[in-house]
């Protein structure tokens, strides 16, 4: 393929402001989310232990999204670039997991879905901003630089 090629849907994405892309990242991952919990929890019924390995798993799928699509390259070796993200997504999924904890413990919500997503609408403003200025921020450069725009592919 020509160095030049984008795929219609990277090239679509890339029209769009990095906060929409995260927000459409977040969406699949939010789906994923909440599709794991639901069957982990309809099969070993621990709505705690659910919970856990649904983000776990979120948490994979949507670091290679934003990798790909939300940030552009930090120039760190990737070692050290997934554990800054880690680090952010530890503390983030730490806010939505409290807050999940919290609205099950204290309100018996029927739907426990309903709590996973303002746990994680909780989480997602310190979730970008954390990635953008921390994980994703290039080695030597100012914070609009770790934004992933056309111009970069």
């Amino acid at each position: 393929m020509h160095k030049d090629y984008l795929p219609p849907m990277r090239k679509f994405a890339l029209r769009m402001p990095a906060p929409i892309r995260f927000l459409c990242v977040g969406s699949i991952g939010l789906f994923t989310d909440l599709c794991v919990f639901t069957l982990l929890n309809t099969f070993i019924r621990q709505v705690f232990v659910s919970r856990a390995l649904s983000l776990l798993i979120a948490t994979i799928v949507t670091w290679r999204i934003n990798r790909i699509v939300t940030f552009a390259v930090s120039g760190r070796h990737i070692h050290d670039e997934i554990g800054r993200y880690l680090t952010v997504t530890l503390i983030a999924q730490g806010i939505s997991y409290a807050t999940f904890s919290l609205l099950i413990l204290t309100h018996s919500i029927a739907l426990p879905q309903v709590a996973l997503v303002l746990g994680a609408a909780a989480a997602a403003l310190f979730s970008y901003n954390g990635h953008r200025l921390f994980s994703f921020a290039p080695r030597n450069g100012g914070i609009d630089s770790a934004i992933r725009t056309h111009s970069d592919e």
